[in-house]
This record gives C-alpha cells, structure tokens and sequence, in this order.
C-alpha cells in the first residue's frame, strides 16, 4: 500500500446519513466497488471519512497495526475543529480508553481484562439468566395478541440481560435501561451520557465494597488492575458493543423465521436464521474506525494520513469473491464479527444469548406471524447499523402466567435458591417514591 494520487472517484462522496442509504445500503457498496475496494462517503452531514467494501482489502486493514492506528485522537478534522462536538456520529468515533480506541500495550492490556472476564460466562449460565427474562417480556405482551417484537421485546432483552450480567442493583439498573436507550435511540443524548457515567461508577464503587458473581466484580479483580476510569469505559464498550447488535441480531433473525417464504414453513433453523443475517443484514454495518499513519493506497483510492476508515463489514460480506462462501453461509467467511487483534471477544455469549431468545419466544408463541408484509419492513437510518424500525406481529392471545410457573418450578427445584437475588447500593437511605423501571419490576418479581 504506497500513497497515490487520489482517484476519479473521490471527486464525490456518498452519503451513509439518509432514508436511501437505510432503505438500501448495498447500492452504495456497489457503487464504490466498482471504482476501487475502498471509497470516499459521507457520515454525517460534512463528516468524511473512506469506507473499505472489498473483503480482502477490509482484512488488510484490520490486520495491519502498523500502518492503521484505532486511536482516535489521531482525528485530523476533529483536532482542527472541523468536527461540531454535537455532531451525530461523534459519539460513536470519539476517543475513550477501552480496547476499541487503543492500540498497542495498552490494547493488549485492557482487552485481556475483557476477554478473561468474558470467558467466565458459561452457555449454562447465559441461557439461565436470559429464559426468566424472556419469560418476562413474553408475559407483558402476550395477552394481547400482537406486539412489536423489536421494541417490545429484542430491544429490553438485552437492556434487562446486562443488568443481570453486571450485577446491577435495582436503582442503578433502571438508570442504566434508561440511558442507554436514550443514548441508542438519540434523545438527550448528552444528559443521557452523564447519567450513564455516573452510575456505572456507582455500581464500580458497590463491587468494589462488595463483590458479585458478575463481569463488573470480575474485571475489578483482574489482575490488569483496571482504574476507576478504566473499568467505566470498558463497561460502556461492553454494554454499547453487546446491546445494541444484539437486538438487531435478535429481531433481524426473526424476519426469516416468521416471513410468508421463511423458516417455520420451511424448516429453517434459528442458528440458519442467524447465520443469514449475519451475511446479509450485519447487525454492525459499518464500524471499526482506522487512521492511517500515513497517506496510503487502498486499491486505488487513497486515504490520507490521521482521516477516518471505516470497515464495511456488510459491504465485505456482499464482495463478488465471497458469493461461493455466502451461498454455503460458510461461518468462517463473513467479518460480521470483525478480525485481526480488534476482534469481537463476545461472539459465542451473543449468538447464546440470541439462540435462546428466540426459542424462548418462538415455543410461547408458536403461531407468530408477520403483521406486514417483508418488504414493508422499515430500517432505521444511520451509518454504522443494520437496524430494523420495529418488528410488528400478530399471534394468539395467550395468559401471561410464564413467570409464574417458572418461579414455581425454581422453588420446588431440589436445593432451589433465590435465581437473581439483588442488593442496592440505595439500601441505607430511604428511597423516594419514583416510578418503577423494567429492572427493579423484573427484580421485585423474584423477591415475592
């Protein structure tokens, strides 16, 4: 890769902001492709950046730490103050000090913080903490014979799932759900932001005190021996990174499932329904920001050193030289979960996570059906996700009595113990009176 002048193609870039990118990404890609296996795009109104679209060259990228730095205080029109500090995508690309926006020692250092904690996540463990959850959410819709299953359901799941995984008390808890879908969903984004801060270095400063069986407790007691501030972003990394996706993997994988030509008639599997997406609807479209250290060619569009590249995952997954590949839903093929030393360390306690969801839902309500047609489907604009509007569905009423048969089954369980037992960090001081969130509700039920 040697700088070269900057190609035809670079004279206009194309946008990744609007209804026409949601509606329909791959024209963009293929766009692009056809001039080179990179090329120049737009974010946001006035952000540029390059987007990689040919898989070969997205690897190369991602696997050259030499050449593409993650850090992004590299940021040319950023530290020129050509980039708004209310700009849209900012929140996405700003510098924080986690595994995703470091590089070298302090990468290695951080992420094996992460990856430690992670392993300690068994399928048992996941598919107990995600069934009463579902159970749930199944029971506040069931009754009335349709929902919108994205923001009903694929949504909340793993909202109220992290809670239980972090270890989240009940007030901590709902002021995490709530942040995090303001942050996701662009309302009041920044007070949503301080809130979310500040009570994650609550809950640091409860585990510190007392420790749980939980990820927080367990990246404090790593020996990398992670600062406050350490342990703050890498939570914000592993809730933004886990949460988000993991929706649109869930309501993404339904569509297949539940469509008029889809899976339930044809036999179609989830972990099939879930390897679709994963080639065609990537949930993270567009992500992994790099900046060259240096002007350099990407197959004939060049870069210019400290500018934006990003990795189109989606558009390395539609390469022309991947169409064997995708045909077959070879795993091993698609960048959905990225590569190199980046990588997602999360891979298998998400598709756990997304596999039992979905069995939960599908085995409560075996006669879902779309309540549009697929194509009517709306997704959600923005440049990096791959994120359906909602997920609207029609089924038979059913009572909502889940979770009470599965608490009755925890109780009469030989040596049963309380499943999600919850302590607060509030629990000194009266608390008062506030309307209760989906956490502290869902708590409130295994405490009866």
């Amino acid at each position: 890769m040697d700088p070269h002048t900057p190609s035809a193609a670079s004279a206009g870039r194309c946008p990744m902001h609007d209804a026409a990118f949601a509606a329909d990404p791959q024209q963009v890609y293929d766009r692009l492709r056809a001039h080179a296996p990179a090329g120049p795009v737009e974010l946001a109104p006035g952000t540029e950046a390059t987007l990689v679209v040919g898989h070969e060259m997205a690897l190369r990228v991602l696997q050259n730490t030499e050449l593409f730095a993650r850090d992004a205080r590299r940021w040319k029109a950023l530290n020129e103050g050509r980039i708004g500090m209310d700009n849209p995508v900012l929140p996405m690309m700003v510098y924080r000090p986690n595994c995703l926006f470091t590089d070298g020692a302090v990468h290695l250092r951080l992420r094996k913080a992460v990856v430690d904690s992670l392993a300690r996540l068994s399928t048992t463990r996941i598919r107990r903490d995600v069934e009463p959850i579902a159970d749930y959410l199944i029971d506040q819709f069931s009754e009335r014979g349709r929902a919108d299953l994205l923001n009903d359901y694929a949504k909340l799941l793993p909202l109220l799932l992290f809670n239980r995984l972090f270890g989240c008390p009940a007030d901590i808890g709902d002021t995490i759900t709530i942040a995090l879908s303001a942050i996701f969903d662009g309302k009041d984004a920044l007070r949503a932001n301080e809130d979310l801060t500040a009570c994650l270095m609550e809950l640091i400063a409860l585990k510190r005190r007392q420790p749980g069986d939980d990820v927080t407790s367990w990246l404090i007691q790593h020996p990398a021996g992670l600062t406050d501030e350490e342990l703050k972003d890498q939570l914000v990394l592993l809730m933004g990174a886990g949460i988000e996706p993991e929706r649109s993997l869930i309501g993404s994988a339904l569509v297949p499932l539940l469509s008029g030509a889809g899976g339930r008639q044809s036999g179609m599997l989830i972990e099939e329904a879930l390897d679709d997406v994963l080639w065609n609807q990537t949930p993270i479209a567009n992500y992994a920001t790099h900046y060259p250290v240096q002007d350099v060619d990407l197959g004939g569009h060049v870069a210019e050193a400290n500018t934006p590249v990003v990795i189109s995952f989606a558009g390395a997954n539609s390469d022309p030289a991947l169409a064997e590949a995708r045909r077959k839903h070879s795993k091993g093929a698609h960048l959905a979960w990225g590569a190199g030393p980046h990588a997602c360390p999360a891979k298998d306690p998400a598709q756990v996570i997304a596999t039992t969801a979905i069995e939960r839902l599908l085995n409560a309500l075996p006669d879902l059906t779309l309540a549009v047609p697929e194509k009517d489907l709306e997704w959600r604009p923005g440049p990096f996700h791959r994120a359906l509007v909602s997920l609207p569905v029609t089924f038979s009423p059913t009572p909502a009595t889940r979770m009470a048969a599965a608490l009755q089954d925890r109780a009469s369980a030989p040596g049963a113990q309380q499943p999600l037992a919850s302590s607060s960090s509030a629990a000194a001081r009266p608390e008062p009176a506030r309307r209760k969130g989906f956490w502290s509700s869902f708590l409130d039920i295994f405490r009866v």
